[in-house]
């Protein structure tokens, strides 16, 4: 069931919790619920002209983040994401900034912290863990491809022998178009813009 909480007296901004853990979900709607109106729950929230000012997408894996995050932006392409998770998830909150979200949160926060987490969000501001900066800034190699999923990885792996999209899907007996868009996904994933930095990185990280 979806559920809506709203304050008179607070901004007209519209934030929705696409979370499906309740507890979560729930003391983040607490949290936020003097700052804003809240929608809380995995269905769109309110009619098509009054797209949210941003989402707080919860997930505990990059197993789904790609998808979670292309239904959303495919939703309303302008508007913010911060993700969420349980745990500082270093490899979670790289690939969600390499995939467009404006920032990364998570349960270890105080409610002030999310507060002005979402604040600077609202603004268009970057939000990072503090651990995610150094990890990218003294990390020779901080790219995970451990967060491709096991299709990905395999598609890729192709892609680094030099097959084409067609010559893939034939192998993997998958269609052309799904072939692409596994590409898409783990190209989002490693922060690359083609094929070719794809296969470059792979051959760098010894894959």
């Amino acid at each position: 069931m979806v559920e809506h909480t709203e304050n008179s007296s607070g901004p007209s901004a519209l934030i929705w919790v696409d979370c499906s853990n309740t507890v979560v979900a729930l003391g983040l709607t607490t949290a936020l619920k003097e700052r804003a109106r809240v929608h809380l729950g995995r269905q769109v929230p309110g009619p098509s002209d009054e797209p949210p000012t941003f989402v707080i997408y919860c997930v505990d894996s990059t197993e789904g983040l790609s998808e979670g995050m292309d239904r959303i932006q495919g939703l309303w392409p302008d508007t913010s994401i911060l993700v969420f998770s349980l745990h500082v998830d270093l490899s979670l909150a790289q690939a969600a900034l390499q995939m467009g979200a404006r920032g990364f949160i998570h349960a270890g926060m105080t409610p002030e912290q999310v507060l002005r987490a979402v604040e600077v969000a609202v603004k268009g501001e970057l939000v990072a863990p503090r651990e995610l900066l150094e990890h990218l800034l003294y990390q020779e190699d901080p790219v995970d491809l451990n967060a491709l999923t096991a299709r990905q990885q395999e598609i890729l792996g192709l892609v680094v022998e030099g097959l084409s999209n067609a010559e893939i899907a034939k192998r993997l007996y998958l269609s052309e178009s799904t072939v692409k868009q596994h590409l898409r996904a783990g190209y989002k994933l490693l922060g690359v813009k083609n094929r070719i930095e794809a296969a470059r990185l792979i051959r760098n990280n010894g894959r």
